[in-house]
């Protein structure tokens, strides 16, 4: 890759106001979103009615057509077509007219966490929207939903170094150096660190250092400040026949993968440091997925702090089914049923009933470990909030394993600014047969809680301690004031946990 040539080609992207705002103003609103799902003749349509170097770099780079070279010629001015060549990320074609085609996808990712917000040009291979069907064996996955769910998991938190185990295209790699003086960016395909190596200079990031090698082989011996990873995690039968895609199935069989991805994280992490991955687990011969995560991550001699969501669960069939139209597979194709049959016979033979799906967050302890939290997550969830909340929880479980029940009492409580209270009761009743407490950030859950653990919270102002108010609302409701805080503290733990209070 030659930097010079990355340079010219970000000059150009820019000249041509290739950004967010560029190409909404060219294609509109309803072809925007189009794209998102992954439908592209809208933004093809309009960008004819709306010739330039903009719409051609939209036809080629996010689109895939390919383009007439001198259309191509006045887009990219500083590189030229001969640069785009050398460098890879467009070849030739000369019937019927002289044509420039992609080969490479270049598309904008917007971002936003605790620095503040901006937009990067993110290359990958071409795909569905670029009608790029069935995938190559080594395909490169520009930014889904996956990358960007990882993404929001992350800590915003300063750090020396990073991994980004099995960067893929490098968006996660970027966003790490945010706030890692250091990244370190693995990956078994060559492929993908080349991706990672243009993105990083495309977009003038340093600091990322790419490695090839498989899982923690590439850094043995080394220690970070954090880990992350959307590892290859697919469960694919290891049998012929079945098409597999560097992207996603990393050659284990089962769930080993993410198995070996947790296992090696206590060797990897310095004392205190965190790891955010996604993943998939299995629940065989009738062992939850989840309890399987939990025995991952609680090894003799290496435990870690761990807070698994479940986000969702499901059967074999559907799972297969999922990944199946991943791969382009429809229930149309011939091949379909043969390949149905292989993941459910490798289901079957192994005694998987079920696969979780999920976020794993992660952190090696400095002393004993204070959290583990193994939990179905299946409600609607706003990811801006969740890295800094699971970031806060693992403080404060540590936090809360050091205080006994007579500090807690004197501890000053605040309820979190995004809790609202909801009561439901019958006509007529003289009072709530249900009072909810809801959060509008963090995990967006909603608690029931009685009255008395209601008044408690709604007085958390952080004026009196927690035990002044178990007091006060023991005398309201006539109760021995001892039975109520032997009741109540152990829930105000867990409110502090889930951040519906904090701590003063």
């Amino acid at each position: 890759m030659d930097p010079a040539r990355v340079d010219a080609l970000a000059r150009d992207l820019a000249a041509a106001g290739f950004t967010g705002g560029g190409v909404r103003a060219l294609i509109g609103d309803d072809a925007e979103a189009a794209l998102g799902r992954m439908v592209a003749e809208p933004a093809r349509r309009a960008a004819r009615r709306g010739p330039g170097p903009l719409a051609t770099l939209l036809h080629a780079f996010v689109l895939g057509d390919a383009v007439p070279e001198a259309a191509m010629a006045e887009a990219l001015p500083s590189l030229g077509v001969d640069g785009a060549v050398g460098l890879g990320i467009a070849e030739r074609r000369a019937a019927p007219a002289p044509l420039v085609a992609p080969l490479v996808a270049i598309r904008l990712h917007a971002y936003r966490d605790a620095l503040g917000g901006g937009e990067w040009w993110i290359a990958s291979d071409l795909d569905e929207l670029a009608g790029v069907a069935p995938l190559r064996p080594d395909h490169v996955l520009g930014v889904g939903g996956a990358a960007r769910t990882l993404a929001a998991l992350l800590p915003a938190v300063r750090s020396a170094s990073a991994l980004d185990l099995g960067t893929g295209c490098g968006v996660i790699a970027l966003h790490l150096r945010r706030f890692a003086a250091r990244v370190v960016a693995t990956d078994i395909s060559e492929r993908a660190l080349w991706f990672t190596a243009l993105n990083a200079r495309l977009n003038g990031v340093d600091g990322i250092e790419t490695r090839l090698g498989s899982l923690y082989d590439p850094v043995e011996g080394e220690r970070f400040d954090l880990i992350a990873s959307n590892p290859p995690f697919v469960i694919t039968p290891r049998t012929a026949g079945v098409p597999s895609y560097e992207y996603r199935d990393g050659g284990a069989t089962g769930d080993g993968l993410m198995a070996a991805v947790v296992g090696g994280l206590h060797a990897h992490l310095v004392p205190g440091g965190a790891a955010r991955l996604l993943g998939n687990w299995e629940t065989v011969d009738g062992e939850a997925g989840l309890d399987r995560v939990r025995a991952w991550a609680g090894r003799r001699g290496a435990p870690l702090d761990a807070w698994a969501i479940e986000r969702e669960s499901l059967d074999p069939v559907r799972y297969a089914e999922l990944w199946l139209r991943d791969g382009g597979t429809l229930p149309r194709d011939d091949a379909h049923d043969a390949l149905l049959d292989a993941w459910l016979d490798d289901f079957e033979a192994r005694g998987v009933s079920a696969v979780g799906m999920g976020w794993l967050a992660l952190r090696r302890p400095v002393g004993d470990a204070s959290l583990a939290r193994f939990e179905r997550v299946p409600q609607s969830v706003a990811l801006e909030h969740v890295g800094s909340h699971l970031s806060a929880a693992f403080d404060d479980a540590a936090w809360l394993a050091e205080l006994s029940d007579p500090s807690l009492a004197a501890e000053h409580l605040l309820v979190a600014p995004d809790v609202t209270e909801a009561r439901h009761q019958l006509p007529g009743a003289a009072g709530p047969t249900v009072i909810e407490l809801r959060q509008g950030g963090a995990l967006g859950r909603t608690v029931s809680v009685d009255t008395a653990l209601a008044a408690l919270v709604g007085a958390c102002d952080g004026e009196l301690s927690v035990g002044v108010l178990i007091g006060a609302i023991a005398g309201l409701l006539e109760v021995d004031e001892q039975i109520l805080a032997a009741d109540l503290l152990p829930r105000v733990r867990e409110l502090v946990l889930v951040g519906i209070l904090r701590r003063g």
